[in-house]
């Protein structure tokens, strides 16, 4: 076994129980902004949804794995990758979608069908693909986790917010409206607070094993957006559409993945390492790559057959 996966992290109990109140607010934000419309429109157009969802759900996952077979990291890191790799997309993916000038409705109405999936397709994923992988399995093993107690979890803290924030946005819509933008602005604060809290708690060890964290985050989340925007583009998405289906695809809810590590895994070190500089990271590649797209309006033309 790997240093690394001998390490456990600093958080107190204190600590969790604010990650999940963090979670459940994220949530009840981008809630607000969700509309029973949202949902009519991946029916009345599905091809782009599915094709996101398909990305993020199963070519996403599939690809992570291989990647940590292919680079063979510490099993706590591996699993954490999985971990992260199998979490809904993060509430950003909104706002990077908008500002990248992709197709923002497309983006709230992907991140709803996501929301509901994860409850599922999250502790699918992680189990299917941790057992698939020899080392990963064996630290699954010691840990005898049930998907029940993932699926549970998914609930709580994903689809209650996001039901609480829909009907808080059907009842009092003008209330919703002038606290969506604050509630973004909240959002992404309290989660990048909370994560280099994470990470400050714990400096000397993530100073210790920044090299092999920062290479594996990279490769995986360099690999999510390309495989977002070149599958999109393939299927002949518009530029817009495969914007939105790029974002959702890379930018994952990684305090999702912490706070499952923590409930489930007692802040085992290489998966809090990942997950927490994964939080860091996939703002920093998202925002420059909504920054660059910014800079560049879409085509209309349709990708090449």
């Amino acid at each position: 076994m790997s240093a690394v996966d001998q390490i456990h992290l600093n958080f107190n109990p204190e600590a969790l129980q604010a990650l999940n109140l963090i979670l459940g607010i994220v949530m009840f934000g981008v809630a607000l902004d969700l509309r029973v419309e949202d949902f009519r429109r991946v029916l009345r157009a599905p091809l782009a949804p599915a094709i996101g969802l398909c990305c993020q759900f199963l070519l996403m996952p599939a690809f992570a794995s291989l990647l940590v077979l292919l680079l063979k990291p510490a099993p706590s890191m591996a699993l954490g990758i999985i971990l992260v790799a199998a979490c809904p997309g993060g509430n950003v993916s909104n706002f990077f979608t908008s500002l990248g000038r992709g197709n923002a409705a497309l983006s709230v109405s992907m991140s709803a069908i996501s929301t509901l999936f994860s409850i599922v397709m999250t502790p699918f994923n992680f189990m299917f693909w941790g057992r698939l992988n020899p080392h990963t399995a064996e630290l699954l093993r010691t840990i005898e986790l049930a998907p029940s107690q993932i699926l549970s979890t998914v609930l709580v803290i994903l689809v209650i917010p996001t039901i609480a924030g829909m009907l808080t946005a059907h009842f009092r819509p003008q209330w919703a409206s002038r606290m969506l933008r604050p509630m973004r602005l909240l959002s992404v604060a309290f989660m990048l607070i909370f994560i280099l809290g994470a990470l400050a708690a714990n400096f000397s060890n993530f100073i210790q094993y920044i090299g092999a964290t920062f290479w594996i985050v990279f490769s995986v989340n360099a690999t999510a957006l390309l495989l977002g925007y070149g599958v999109s583009r393939l299927v002949r998405l518009s530029p817009r559409d495969a914007r939105a289906v790029c974002f959702e695809t890379g930018i994952q809810n990684s305090a999702f993945g912490l706070l499952l590590i923590f409930n489930f895994f007692g802040g085992l070190g290489g998966m809090a390492l990942v997950a927490a500089w994964w939080g860091v990271w996939h703002l920093v590649s998202g925002l420059s790559l909504a920054l660059l797209w910014s800079r560049r309006p879409p085509t209309l033309s349709p990708a090449p057959a």
